[in-house]
Order: C-alpha cells, then sequence, then structure tokens
C-alpha cells in the first residue's frame, strides 16, 4: 500500500516532457489512429467486394432462369471449344409503327458479325453494309419479280435464316447464334452501362414524325450520350435539307463503330462490377436471342478479361453498283480475303501456318469425281478468288463420294482445311501428282452453291 501511496506522489513529480518528447508521443498516436483507420478502409472494401461478388451471382443466377433462349429455335454450337464463336447481331428497325407487334416485316436496320477466337482470344466485330447485295427469288408487293435485293430486306424475306444464309456466304463462315435487338433494347443497355461522351462531327437534325424520331445535335458540341441519344446519334444518316454523309451507310457505320468502341471501353472498365445487375436485366427484358443462357454469362466472363486493343473493329468492302436504278454494294469475296481468314482461322498456330505459305507459288490439281459437270471449275474459281493462281482442273478416273485432299505439305493441309472446307486427307497417291503441291478430288458431297 505504501508502495502505490509512494509511486503516486512520485507521479506528481515528474519533470515535463520537451518539445521533442511531444513531437514524438504526437506522432505515435497518429501512427495508432492512422493504423486503426486503413484497418476499417481494408474491412470496409473486403465488404464490398463481397456483397458484390455474391450480389453479382444472385443475379447472375436470376438471368440464367429468366433469360428465354427459345425464340430464334435452337442454336449451332462450335463443333469445339478451339473454333471461332461467330454470333449474328441483327439491330432491327420498328417496322410496323402502328402494329409494332408485328415482327415479320421488320428489316434489319444493323447488321454485324461478333466473332469470338478462343485461342488468339480476340473479337471481330464486322459490320455488313445495309446496302450489300443478296440474291433472293421472290416478289414485290405488286407482284413483280425481283431477284437482287439489298441485304436489309433479307429479314423480310425470310427470317433470321434467310439473314443468316446471306451472312455465311458473305464472309464464308457458319453462324452459330443470333441476337436480336429493338431499340427499346439498345437504349435500356446503354443506360444500364451509363451512356458515353460523344464528340460531335458535324451537324445532325433530322425528323421523323411517324417514329418519333428527333436528332439535334451541333457539330463541335460534346454531348452525353444517354439511350435515347445515342439511339439518335447511331440512326442518324442525313438531316432533314437533304444535307449529310458523303458516303451514306458506310460513314454511319464508322460512327456507329467509334461509338461501339467507347461504349466497349465503358464496358471494360473495373467499375462495370456494380452496374451488372442493371445490364443483365437489360439483357433479358429486351434482347432475343438462341445462345444459351450460361454460355450467354461465360462468354460476358471472357469478355471482361479482353484489352480494348483485343477487339477489332471492320467492315465488309464493296463496290457500289446501280441495279433497278437502285445503289447497291458489291461485295467480292477477293475484295475481302483478310477478313475472312481472320474470321475463319480457329487458333493461333494455324493463323502463324497461314501467313508463311503463298498462296499464289503454289500449283494445285483439281479433279472432278462425280459426274456433276462443272464441280471442279466451281472449285477452282473459289480457290481463285482466295488467291491461288496456278490452278489445273481435270476428271479423275475414281468416283468419290467424299471429297479428298491429297498433300504432303502439313502447313498447306491447314491453309486448305480452312479455303475449301474439306476435312479429308491422304497422301497424294499417284506419281504423276509428284508435281504438284496439292491434288483436290471434290466428290458428291462437294456443291458449291448450296455449301457456299
Amino acid at each position: 500500500m505504501g508502495n502505490i501511496r509512494e509511486d503516486l506522489q512520485n507521479r506528481g513529480k515528474r519533470r515535463p516532457l520537451t518539445k521533442e518528447e511531444m513531437i514524438k508521443r504526437r506522432k505515435a498516436i497518429e501512427a495508432k489512429r492512422r493504423k486503426r483507420r486503413r484497418k476499417r478502409i481494408f474491412v470496409s472494401i473486403i465488404s464490398i467486394i463481397l456483397i458484390t461478388v455474391f450480389g453479382s451471382a444472385f443475379y447472375a443466377y436470376s438471368f440464367i432462369s429468366g433469360l428465354k433462349t427459345n425464340k430464334l429455335g435452337s442454336g449451332n454450337p462450335p463443333a469445339s471449344s478451339s473454333d471461332p464463336i461467330n454470333i449474328l447481331v441483327l439491330g432491327m428497325d420498328v417496322g410496323d409503327t402502328d402494329n409494332q407487334q408485328n415482327k415479320s416485316i421488320r428489316r434489319s436496320d444493323t447488321i454485324m458479325v461478333f466473332n469470338y477466337n478462343p485461342s488468339t482470344k480476340k473479337v471481330h466485330l464486322v459490320s455488313i453494309p445495309r446496302d450489300t447485295l443478296i440474291e433472293v427469288d421472290a416478289y414485290l408487293d405488286t407482284g413483280e419479280y425481283q431477284r437482287y435485293w439489298k441485304i436489309n430486306a433479307a429479314y423480310a424475306l425470310g427470317g433470321e435464316e434467310e439473314v443468316t444464309k446471306h451472312v455465311e456466304s458473305l464472309l464464308n463462315i457458319s453462324i452459330n447464334y443470333i441476337v436480336e435487338i429493338d431499340y427499346n433494347a439498345f437504349r435500356s443497355i446503354v443506360d444500364a452501362l451509363g451512356g458515353v461522351e460523344m464528340t460531335i462531327e458535324q451537324d445532325m437534325f433530322y425528323d421523323d414524325e411517324a417514329q418519333d424520331l428527333h436528332i439535334n445535335f451541333k457539330a463541335g458540341e460534346t454531348v452525353h450520350l444517354d439511350g435515347k441519344k445515342a439511339e439518335e446519334f447511331f440512326r442518324w444518316r442525313q438531316n432533314n435539307d437533304g444535307t449529310g454523309l458523303a458516303n451514306g451507310d458506310l460513314d454511319r457505320i464508322k460512327n456507329q463503330q467509334l461509338f461501339i468502341s467507347k461504349l466497349v471501353d465503358k464496358a471494360l472498365s473495373p467499375s462495370i462490377v456494380f452496374k451488372v445487375p442493371d445490364i443483365l436485366n437489360a439483357i433479358s427484358e429486351n434482347v432475343d436471342t438462341n445462345i444459351p443462357a450460361k454460355n450467354l454469362v461465360s462468354l460476358g466472363m471472357k469478355m471482361l478479361r479482353l484489352k480494348s486493343t483485343d477487339i477489332i473493329m471492320t467492315t465488309l468492302q464493296g463496290d457500289p453498283e446501280d441495279i433497278y436504278g437502285q445503289s447497291f454494294l458489291v461485295a467480292e469475296r477477293e475484295d475481302n480475303i483478310d477478313l475472312i481468314h481472320a474470321l475463319n482461322t480457329a487458333n493461333s498456330s494455324i493463323a502463324n501456318k497461314i501467313t508463311t505459305v503463298d498462296r499464289a507459288n503454289l500449283k494445285l490439281l483439281v479433279l472432278n469425281g462425280t459426274k456433276i459437270d462443272g464441280l471442279a471449275s466451281n472449285a477452282r474459281d473459289t480457290l481463285k478468288s482466295l488467291g491461288y493462281t496456278n490452278i489445273e482442273v481435270g476428271n479423275s478416273d475414281i468416283a468419290v463420294s467424299k471429297s479428298v485432299i491429297q498433300t504432303e505439305n502439313k502447313d498447306l493441309k491447314e491453309l486448305l482445311k480452312n479455303d475449301i472446307e474439306i476435312e479429308k486427307f491422304e497422301k497424294i497417291s499417284k506419281s504423276e501428282y509428284k508435281d504438284y503441291d496439292a491434288v483436290i478430288i471434290v466428290g458428291e458431297d462437294y456443291n458449291l452453291f448450296n455449301n457456299r
């Protein structure tokens, strides 16, 4: 007891702290406060992350459960996980403004192909101009027969199947899935992403009372494009007085790709995780697709790992031509060789092999192994359109039902497999064929008209 009392007395007699000691003590107290503050911040961040992860998982599960994927029939999954995935994206117009539930007469105002290569981790977004020429045996409302049409009319002529057929032919690909987005969906998705800032490069003044569409942007101004304004920017081609884009739909595609690139940057930013619920709701409520919901979520997660430089935007090339007094864009395969190869390359190793093979220096022999006249010539024409120049044709002395490529060159084997879509290979069978790099024998399964 005496010791305690003595100690208390001694405390009262302690010397006052020096200035340096007071500063040191204050620093120690501040350090403890900062440590406690960092701990609180860390705990808060961890809590936000956990809430976000579990919240996103909940919404993803709700999205999978609620998304209807049977409106467009069944899809056509890639043969293997290493094959590219091709998704046809159709931006649909209003159609009948008095009866918007009647979707059969709508036109595809925007046509794009989303191509994802699992091996290279690259995405190609290919825009197909709405004026691109297609051939369809159909009749006008007047009963007059017409053969040549613009591709934006394909939907009204034969629905998704008709559009898919022509897109596959133009790009030499197989469409796996379809996504249809009308402008209600477009606006909802842009709003869910928070919109984008866009600098307007030229005056955009256009009014369409029937569609309640009013576009009003001044050149030089920077505008925040929410869903409604984004639709206006996306659709504009000309002003009320007839002025506008010099190259019509081709220039509009450039504007659309510029907008999409900004939207992609927004979608790939880290903050997007907080907008996942709104984005999933916008998709499930407004988008028609035949992509299985779990595949769509899986593909979406892959997209989040991409950089903006991994997404390549291109446009199908062609030449303008007047037919029936209308302006068409005629797209030839030889004008789009690089694009076609990029879309059809199954993996990066094949891509490297393809770039090391010069098609013009190869010597090929194409033989008709059937009684169908002109089949070898058709195959030769296809190969020539892809850059092969030294090709001979003839008839095989052996009838074959299944087409085959004979070659000793492994790199050429992969190249021809991508170019002419013949899966069967074997070694060159006859000594007189040894001067050729490859011999292609087309069989009954090879039908240029139906398969190209």
